[in-house]
């Protein structure tokens, strides 16, 4: 069977604070979030930008995050005002995988990779692996 595995990494910087951590991090603070992107599909599919079955998704759908504030993304944002959990990198990977899964095709396995630091990360899917 055909498989593809689309990749794309993009940065947003925003801040946030851990709600009762012990520590620096219950303060607010900043961080320039590094997050790669894999779209793993058996079949091409259309998108908003091309209609026919070409593409496992299209680049501008998974680098939604990467937008300014006011078109929806999450540069420059209090992550604590638009993530419903505590912001942990964590819960940013689960919350920027659920609002990706919402823009592309269903039958694509996302995987959410999320640098809070150079030398920190989390990697999020919902399929078992």
């Amino acid at each position: 069977m055909p498989t593809w595995r689309l990749y794309t990494e993009f940065t947003f910087d925003a801040a946030h604070s851990i709600d009762g951590y012990d520590g620096k991090c219950s303060r607010l603070h900043g961080h320039t979030y590094k997050v790669r992107m894999t779209a793993k599909s058996n079949q091409l599919n259309p998108s908003k930008y091309l209609k026919s079955p070409d593409m496992v998704c299209d680049f501008n759908e998974l680098k939604w995050a990467a937008e300014d504030s006011e078109k929806g993304g999450l540069d420059h944002v209090l992550l604590d005002e638009i993530v419903p959990v505590n912001t942990t990198a964590e819960r940013i990977a689960e919350y920027i995988h659920k609002e990706t899964s919402k823009r592309i095709p269903e039958n694509i396995e996302l995987t959410v990779t999320v640098w809070e630091t150079e030398s920190s990360w989390v990697e999020y899917t919902d399929k078992d692996e």
